[in-house]
């Protein structure tokens, strides 16, 4: 089923790159799957960063990509902030970056604990301070304030092993207010959807990859796509065997993943 692979969903950090490292294999897989007339998205749960950041990022790279590419959780959390909490005020845990991104889709942000708020809405916050999570919990603890996440992931791939991730912030809070948060990134299958959304394909020429089963290979089971997943990032072939988000391909590696492309794709040239 590789050989018909044409819309591939890569998560990024764990799967194609660590921190500002990328992967050996990466640029070459991409590289190749633009020759060949496919397409390329990148469904990350980082909330840290816009998808002007990420276009800027790859680029550093040397890896052309539009915005479009780009279906990240704080994007996913843009429009769904858009479309259900219009006019509303919504207290936020995120990075700058992150809060700037709300409020170009009209999102009326707040970092206090005013009387108003109907949301809390909770990123991967690097730039976290114990005074936010105090704020946050105030509010929560009137049952009007909805609690919201933009992703269940419990750390983030890090050169030295894992950081917190927003699984992890919103841990510290349900278990302080009792109450657990609506989680909006993967394994939700709207990000995959987003993306399918662009292309023609049927759901046999797309291939979501990650490191992590219960978002990345969950969301793309969710979506109805088959999956692969790489042990670079969170994931490993114990965690595989015990889950119940069992991926159709395992890899070692991405470029592990580009070899066994690049060989179906070839095999299937020669036997038409």
């Amino acid at each position: 089923m590789l050989k018909e692979k044409k819309y591939f969903l890569f998560d990024i950090d764990g799967t194609l790159a660590v921190g500002e490292t990328l992967y050996d294999g990466t640029k070459e897989l991409l590289e190749w799957i633009e020759r060949k007339g496919g397409r390329s998205f990148y469904i990350t749960n980082n909330s840290t960063k816009s998808r002007k950041d990420y276009v800027d990022k790859f680029a550093r790279w040397g890896i052309e990509a539009s915005e479009e590419q780009f279906m990240t959780a704080s994007y996913a959390a843009c429009l769904y902030m858009k479309e259900h909490y219009a006019g509303k005020k919504v207290f936020v845990l995120g990075t700058p970056s992150f809060v700037e991104e709300l409020k170009g889709f009209g999102v009326q942000v707040t970092e206090e604990a005013e009387q108003d708020v109907t949301c809390v809405l909770a990123g991967f916050d690097d730039t976290l301070r114990y005074e936010k999570l105090e704020k946050a919990c105030k509010l929560l603890f009137r049952e009007e304030v909805d609690f919201l996440g933009t992703n269940p992931d419990l750390r983030c791939p890090a050169p030295f092993g894992f950081i917190p991730d927003c699984g992890a912030i919103c841990g510290m809070i349900r278990d302080t207010v009792g109450r657990e948060p609506h989680f909006i990134g993967k394994p939700n299958r709207v990000i995959a959807d987003l993306c399918a959304k662009q292309c023609r394909g049927s759901s046999e020429e797309f291939l979501v990859v990650g490191d992590r089963l219960y978002t990345d290979i969950a969301c793309g089971i969710n979506a109805g796509m088959e999956t692969a997943v790489v042990y670079t990032g969170e994931a490993d072939e114990e965690e595989v065997r015990t889950s119940i988000w069992k991926p159709d391909y395992c890899f070692d590696t991405i470029r592990d993943l580009y070899e066994a492309v690049k060989e179906a794709a070839e095999t299937g040239e020669k036997a038409e």
